[in-house]
């Protein structure tokens, strides 16, 4: 019921910087968590960087300083603005969304079918 749509990933040589997006559609009463995570091969899906509706932001020691995440939530979108990259950078990127439904208090949580960010040394 909620879908959500990631764009602006791709092939960057390291020290360069990539925006992504993601857009949050459906059935949304109210979002009050979105954030980014990612997933090399072989490993775990980690957490990248998070922002609460009331503004509290989480990043991943590896990023702090070099990503920062925003959101805009008249149009339910998060951007991560990524910069300094590394080849360790390289991953694929997810977005994730909670909040609540139309009508009423049903919960979400809905991911993004993500998106590559390749960073080349």
């Amino acid at each position: 019921q909620v879908q959500l749509v990631e764009s602006g990933g791709g092939l960057v040589q390291a020290g360069g910087s990539l925006r992504l997006s993601c857009a949050a559609s459906g059935s949304i009463s109210s979002i009050n968590f979105m954030g980014w995570y990612r997933q090399a091969p072989g490993n775990q899906r980690d957490l990248v960087a998070t922002s609460t509706t009331g503004g509290i932001t989480n990043y991943a020691d590896s990023v702090k300083g070099r990503f920062t995440i925003s959101r805009d939530n008249a149009e339910n979108t998060v951007y991560l603005q990524m910069n300094s990259l590394k080849p360790e950078d390289t991953a694929v990127y997810y977005c994730t969304a909670r909040g609540a439904l139309v009508p009423g208090t049903r919960r979400f949580t809905s991911w993004g079918q993500g998106t590559q960010v390749t960073v080349s040394s």
